[in-house]
C-alpha cells in the first residue's frame, strides 16, 4: 500500500492511497468460490455451480462489495501507518479501480487543530458562600405543604389564593365571539390565567353568585379580531375552595419516608437534602463560569466535520423535544444556522477540555467516580439499587466517568483562576448562572 497526504488547508488533507491489484483480487476471488459452495441456482446442484456461471452473475456485486471494503480498511489502516487523527467522516472519491489495475481512491477530511491552552490564571469567577438558617428550613417545608395542598369548599367571600368554579360567556358588541364561552372552569384567583381584570373582577364572589366583568383585550393578543377590544364577560361562580395545607403531624412526615422521630427528624432530613441542593448549585455555577472563561480565552479553528455533526445531534434533540410536546416536525425545516452558535460552542469546549486532559494527564478517579454515582442515588428510595444498577450498566457508568473527567478539568482551571467569594442568602445561591452548552462527544 503507498500512501500520499497532502496539505489542502490548516485542517484540510487529501490522502491518496494505492492498492496492489493482487490484493483486491484474491478477495473476490475467494468470495465467488464461497459463493460457489453456497448459493442454490436452478439447474444446478447446491455446491455444483460452475464458477464461471458465479462469475457471470454474481461477480460485478461482489468486486464493488470488496472495492468498498478494501478502501474504507485501507483509509484506516493508512492512518495508523502515517499518524493521522481525523476529525469526522472522510469523502472518498475512486481514481482507479478497474479488473486487474491498480486500485487508487484519495480521501478528503480533516485533522484535528492544535489547542493551545491560555492561562487559567485569566480566568476570573464568583463563588457563592450561603449558610441554610432555620427560616430557610421553614420556607421549604412552606413550600413542601404546599405541594401536597388540597381543596376545601368555603362559604367566604373569594380572596386571591382560592380556587373558583365558574361559567362565563364573553361577549363582544353584544355578540358572544369564538373561545370566549365555557363551563366547569377551575380557576385559582391570582394565577393570571386570563386576560387582565379577570380574576381581579371576582375577588369577593361566593358560591352561586354573578358577576359582569367589563374588560379589554391586551392590544398584542394573539387573536386580531379581538385584540384591543373592550369585551364583556358574563360569570357565574358555582364554587369558591380555599386552600388546605396538610397538617404537619406523622402523617405527613412519612410521606417523606420519615417514620420515627417526629418533628426534629423531618426538618433534619429537609436541611440534608437543601444541603446537598446548596452544594451542587454552588458547584453547577462555578462550572458554568469555568467552561464560560475557557472558550472566551481560547481560540481554537473548528473542523467544518464536527461542526456539521453537532449540528446534527442539537437538530435531531430539538426535533425530539417537539415531539415529547405533542407536535410534528421535520428537522430538514430547521436550518443549520439556528443551531450554528451553539454547535460551535460545543464543539470549541470540547477540544479545549481535551486538550486540557491530555496537558494535564488526568485520569477516571474511581473514588471520584463512586461518590458522583452516590451523590446521583441519595435522592432515590433505595440508594444502593441505584449503586448497584450504575456499577453492573457499563455504558451508564461509562457516562459518569466522563463527568468525573470533567470535573477534574473543571478543578484544573480553578486552581489557577482568581476566585472571589460572595456571601448570599440561600434563595440566591440557588438561582442559575446562563447554563453554558454541554461539551461535544
Amino acid at each position: 500500500m503507498q500512501v500520499s497526504i497532502e496539505t489542502l488547508s490548516s485542517l484540510e488533507r487529501k490522502m491518496t492511497i494505492a492498492i496492489p491489484p493482487e490484493q483486491v483480487e484474491s478477495q473476490v476471488e475467494a468470495r465467488l468460490q464461497e459463493a460457489a459452495r453456497t448459493v442454490a441456482i436452478k439447474g444446478f446442484r447446491k455446491g455444483k455451480v460452475p464458477l464461471k456461471v458465479i462469475r457471470e452473475r454474481y461477480g460485478k456485486g461482489v468486486r464493488q462489495e470488496v472495492l468498498g471494503e478494501v478502501m474504507s480498511q485501507s483509509y484506516y489502516d493508512a492512518l495508523g501507518q502515517e499518524k493521522v487523527r481525523p476529525a469526522g467522516q472522510p469523502r472518498i472519491t475512486p481514481k482507479s479501480w478497474e479488473s486487474g489495475k491498480e486500485l487508487e481512491f484519495e480521501a478528503y477530511f480533516e485533522v484535528y487543530p492544535e489547542v493551545k491552552l491560555g492561562d487559567f490564571a485569566a480566568i476570573s469567577v464568583e463563588r457563592k458562600v450561603a449558610d441554610i438558617g432555620e427560616s430557610d428550613i421553614d420556607n421549604m417545608i412552606e413550600t413542601l405543604r404546599k405541594q401536597r395542598q388540597t381543596w376545601k369548599d368555603s362559604a367566604e367571600a373569594a380572596r386571591d389564593g382560592d380556587q373558583v368554579t365558574i361559567d362565563f360567556t364573553g361577549t363582544l358588541d353584544g355578540a358572544a365571539f369564538e373561545g370566549g364561552s365555557a363551563k366547569g372552569v377551575k380557576l385559582v384567583l391570582g394565577s393570571k390565567r386570563m386576560i387582565d381584570g379577570f380574576e381581579a373582577g371576582l375577588v369577593g364572589a361566593k358560591a352561586s353568585e354573578a358577576r359582569t366583568l367589563d374588560l379589554s383585550f391586551p392590544a398584542d393578543y394573539h387573536k386580531a379580531d379581538l385584540a384591543g377590544k373592550a369585551v364583556q364577560f358574563a360569570v357565574s361562580v358555582t364554587q369558591v375552595e380555599a386552600v388546605e395545607l396538610p397538617e404537619l403531624n406523622d402523617t405527613f412526615f412519612k410521606s417523606f419516608d420519615i417514620k420515627e422521630g417526629g418533628l426534629d427528624a423531618f426538618r433534619r432530613e429537609v436541611k440534608n437534602n437543601m444541603a446537598r441542593e446548596l452544594k451542587n448549585a454552588v458547584r453547577n455555577n462555578l462550572r458554568n463560569q469555568v467552561v464560560d472563561g475557557l472558550v472566551k480565552t481560547h481560540s481554537v479553528e473548528l473542523p467544518k466535520a464536527l461542526v456539521a455533526g453537532e449540528i446534527h445531534t442539537l437538530r435531531q434533540q430539538a426535533v425530539q423535544q417537539y415531539g415529547n410536546r405533542g407536535a410534528s416536525i421535520d428537522g430538514n425545516m430547521l436550518p443549520d444556522e439556528l443551531f450554528r452558535a451553539q454547535a460551535e460552542r460545543r464543539v470549541s469546549l470540547g477540544l479545549i477540555m481535551s486538550e486540557v486532559i491530555q496537558a494535564k494527564a488526568l485520569k477516571v478517579d474511581s473514588a471520584k467516580v463512586r461518590t458522583l454515582v452516590e451523590e446521583m442515588a441519595e435522592s432515590y428510595e433505595r440508594p444502593q439499587d441505584v449503586i448497584n444498577w450504575y456499577y453492573s450498566n457499563k455504558d451508564q457508568l461509562a457516562q459518569v466517568e466522563a463527568m468525573a473527567l470533567e470535573e477534574a478539568v473543571i478543578d484544573q482551571v480553578l486552581e489557577a483562576a482568581s476566585i472571589t467569594e460572595t456571601p448570599c442568602s440561600y434563595e440566591d445561591a440557588l438561582k442559575p448562572s446562563a447554563a453554558p452548552q454541554p461539551s461535544a462527544g
